[in-house]
């Protein structure tokens, strides 16, 4: 009987929370978020093979792969602040597959809760 392949849970979702001053300056944001009303934060929602914290700092410095290809997001890098925890640290980890489907599903539910939400 051959084995089932077992997949590792080696990838995690992340919430960071994003500066305001991103929706003032940002009108790609701003229409992506049209329910928004200013009361809650504007965040950005990703998944990541590595830490949380690691990717963060990535995204932080600008991070580019070894093609010299960026890797980092534009919002996270200019207006990122801090990680949210309290929203992503319950689901992790997770397999990749799964990751890739909650990534979306978990920026859907946060822009159902009110807040401006970014994700890709």
């Amino acid at each position: 009987m051959p084995r089932q392949k077992t997949e590792r849970l080696s990838h995690h979702v992340y919430v960071v929370e994003l500066d305001k001053r991103v929706w003032r300056e940002s009108k790609k944001f701003r229409n992506a978020n049209l329910h928004y009303r200013g009361a809650s934060s504007c965040l950005y929602v990703g998944m990541t093979s590595h830490t949380p914290e690691e990717r963060f700092n990535k995204h932080i410095n600008g991070y580019r792969n070894k093609k010299g290809i960026k890797i980092s997001s534009n919002f996270v890098e200019k207006y990122g602040r801090y990680l949210r925890p309290s929203l992503y640290a319950p689901l992790n980890p997770l397999t990749k597959a799964r990751a890739i489907s909650l990534e979306a599903s978990l920026a859907e539910s946060l822009k159902k809760r009110g807040y401006a939400v970014w994700w890709n």
